[in-house]
């Protein structure tokens, strides 16, 4: 029978070589007086650093109970999240991320509000102020206005990835099989009580973002896509509106022609709306191409990551 803890730290780690160890001790000094057991389940996402190199060392020190994940290759910190949510034992899981940004005595500050408040399911964090210029604010607010207007299911405005979750939700998400996964909507859509609350994130110890301001515009087109079909809706409002502008304009064109016989324009006209409506055709085509795509890869059912090494404090053997 496998072992059960409290309280499972799932962390993503992708070149955070320099952030794992004092993440440890952290997260130890933390806990030291909670009276609650814990273990924590790093998941390296293809690092190109030391970063496995200093998971297993982390492992082979035995400070605390530790799982060490390891990709064959970088997949994406949303298989890293998926990975360690399925290999988790606690009751209580916490999404956390291994640069230190977010503080984990606000891990625990989650576990004390779900023992306290059994009504609410998960407790999710959100940062009050951020440290981003005036574009990539304005941005992100623009994202969550239209994909909020657009979706089944609502968005809460930077709430991130960092939460801490009862069982029942961790098996809600794990049970969602698609290729596609863009966690801020799946932990919308799969409902619970959830209780949003404030941290301020600190700032990086070792390394760099790796959010660039391209990796977040293409995040936010996966949201939309995974999670509204409007954009297929818009195509056929702006084909009908295009198609009324169409006929207005050849009633006016046979209107001067028949009835004032002004000369009609040729040769630019024709060129300006086969370059224009060409263009709204080949844009919406993309469009209808993504949607096929990601169909494409979903029913080829490749797993969502591939473990390369598994290390588990569980283990007879270990």
């Amino acid at each position: 029978m496998e072992k059960t803890v409290d309280l499972s730290l799932v962390v993503p780690c992708f070149n955070e070589a320099g952030n794992v160890q004092r993440f440890q001790e952290e997260v130890m000094a933390t806990f030291a007086s909670s009276g609650l057991s814990y273990e924590l389940v790093f998941v390296d996402d293809g690092s190109r650093d030391g970063t496995l190199s200093a998971l297993r060392t982390v492992y082979q020190a035995a400070a605390c109970p530790v799982q060490v994940l390891s990709f064959s290759r970088n997949f994406g910190k949303e298989a890293a999240m998926l990975a360690g949510l399925g290999a988790a034992r606690g009751e209580l899981i916490a999404l956390i991320d291994a640069d230190l940004q977010q503080p984990p005595e606000r891990v625990l500050d989650m576990v004390r509000i779900l023992q306290a408040e059994p009504q609410y399911d998960c407790v999710a964090a959100f940062q009050e102020k951020r440290r981003e210029g005036a574009v990539q604010g304005f941005l992100k607010k623009t994202f969550y206005r239209l994909i909020n207007r657009f979706s089944d299911v609502d968005f809460v405005e930077n709430a991130s990835d960092f939460r801490t979750m009862r069982r029942p939700v961790a098996e809600a998400l794990l049970s969602m099989g698609e290729s596609h996964r863009f966690s801020k909507g799946l932990f919308s859509w799969v409902g619970f009580s959830t209780k949003y609350i404030p941290y301020q994130a600190r700032a990086r110890t070792e390394g760099s973002t790796k959010w660039s301001l391209v990796k977040l515009f293409r995040y936010a087109w996966d949201g939309i896509l995974s999670f509204s079909t409007a954009p297929i809706k818009i195509a056929i409002y702006l084909g009908l509106i295009c198609a009324l502008l169409s006929a207005i304009y050849l009633v006016v064109v046979l209107v001067q022609k028949l009835a004032f016989s002004i000369a009609v324009p040729g040769y630019a006209t024709i060129v300006c709306l086969i370059l224009f409506l060409g263009g709204l055709q080949l844009f919406f085509l993309g469009i209808l191409g993504e949607y096929i795509g990601r169909i494409y890869i979903q029913v080829k059912q490749r797993p969502p990551y591939l473990l390369k090494e598994h290390l588990n404090w569980s283990d007879p053997n270990p």
